[in-house]
């Protein structure tokens, strides 16, 4: 490297954000993720044995996955080439791999081809991959915000071991946040910064567990002061950090998650988690008729006929909700989700039904018993087609006592919990008149 070069690289370095500035340079400044790196974790043991294979890293923004991928270069000594899916193709993807095989000829060691958003690669350029990677020619570390078990084909997926990454807690985020601040060849130790504790905390709790989030907003805090000496409180953070940032993706793991977590807190009646997750996914930026959907399928599977009338309060939600929308349909969204929560809860319908369609697919189809078929045409009665049927209106009890199945099945098992308690009286009653031995004998 030249005098020229080392200058302009000089010049690069400084130029770049704080984040990029302070990635760790060694695995030991590496912060957060001790669930994979600390002393006898898979990953640190497959490390320090240079026994790495093809990975995985999946986790949120922010919490490390490139730095780690540059640290096993530096700890492995690997050589180490580096694409992105967005924007990289086919052709890039396969100079990288022949590569791979000239590293492998001249060294003997396995380089690593590190692809960040390799979820963003098609099916095609995923599976170019695979005979290098089964061969041995390449360790592949790959970086991904979706849920690799969706977003990863299978194939490559069974030669690769996922090591999910957390989202870095309070204490690592003012870690990171205080080392920048004093350190004077990387971060802002230069500018001599005050920064006062509960402006950190601050910064850490509404960055969400993102390094890169936190050390932007506490670096434009600093160069944007006109205090001498510059000092940080939490308004300064605060106006730095700005409107917090929901992570979400319409089609990606948090959007079934929070989805998920919204029909169960309302299954389980707590109504505070409930709103709370129904925030969440309007904050985010919810489509709301996908919510409206969510909570009719609820009203029948969870509520049912404990309470027949949440699925007409659902029904007339999404109805009002298409009609009046955003932001004023939040009220009733807000409104049926504490119904539905404090609503007394039976799956009695959604168990009926899965049982007696499980009959149906695995059981001996059972035909329609003569005196229920179709009488109404010429020729079914010489063929014995309703005939000894009894009209239910015609008998007093407005129940007729004959066959409707032909067979003894039972699907319908109700719970004595709301509204469904009366119901269970009642088919009690009905099963007397239709099943007078069976009641007896039961």
């Amino acid at each position: 490297m030249d005098l020229f070069e080392a200058s302009e690289k000089k010049n690069r370095e400084r130029s770049q954000p704080l984040a990029a500035r302070m990635r760790p340079r060694t695995l030991n400044e590496f912060v957060g993720q001790s669930h994979l790196l600390a002393p006898g974790k898979l990953l640190r043991r497959l490390i320090q044995a240079d026994r790495l294979q093809s990975i995985l890293l999946y986790g949120p923004p922010g919490t490390g996955k490139t730095t780690l991928a540059h640290l096993l270069a530096n700890e492995t000594q690997g050589a180490f080439r580096q694409l992105n899916a967005v924007t990289s193709g086919i052709k890039e993807l396969r100079e990288s791999l022949e590569w791979a095989r000239d590293e492998v000829s001249a060294t003997g060691k396995r380089p690593i081809l590190f692809i960040d958003e390799i979820h963003r690669f098609n099916r095609t350029q995923q599976d170019a991959l695979l005979p290098d990677v089964e061969q041995g020619i390449v360790t592949l570390v790959g970086a991904t915000t979706s849920n690799p078990f969706f977003a990863v084909n299978g194939a490559l997926l069974s030669r690769s071991q996922v090591f999910e990454l957390h989202p870095l807690n309070d204490q690592d985020l003012i870690q990171l946040l205080r080392r920048a601040i004093e350190d004077t060849a990387r971060g802002l130790g230069m500018y001599r910064p005050h920064v006062d504790d509960d402006a950190l905390e601050y910064c850490a709790r509404i960055s969400e567990g993102d390094a890169r989030r936190a050390l932007g907003a506490l670096e434009l805090a600093v160069l944007s002061s006109t205090q001498d000496p510059i000092r940080v409180d939490q308004d300064a953070m605060r106006e730095s950090m700005q409107k917090k940032i929901l992570q979400f993706d319409p089609t990606g793991d948090q959007h079934y998650d929070q989805a998920s977590a919204l029909i169960k807190s309302i299954r389980g009646s707590d109504i505070n988690a409930a709103l709370y997750w129904l925030a969440r996914s309007l904050e985010s930026g919810e489509e709301v008729r996908f919510l409206t959907r969510r909570l009719v399928i609820l009203a029948s599977e969870d509520v049912g006929n404990a309470d027949p009338q949440a699925l007409c309060l659902a029904v007339a939600a999404m109805q009002a909700c298409e009609f009046i929308g955003l932001p004023e349909c939040q009220l009733t969204l807000s409104q049926l989700v504490i119904y539905l929560a404090a609503a007394p809860k039976s799956n009695s319908a959604t168990a009926a039904i899965g049982a007696a369609r499980k009959e149906v697919r695995e059981g001996s189809l059972i035909p329609v018993p003569r005196h229920l078929r179709d009488g109404h045409y010429g020729g079914a009665e010489k063929l014995g087609n309703a005939v000894g049927y009894h009209y239910t209106h015609d008998s007093p009890q407005g129940v007729a006592a004959q066959e409707y199945l032909g067979v003894d099945r039972e699907f319908y098992k109700p719970v004595r919990r709301g509204y469904e308690a009366e119901l269970a009286d009642r088919w009690d009653a009905i099963q007397q008149i239709l099943n007078p031995k069976d009641c007896t004998e039961k």
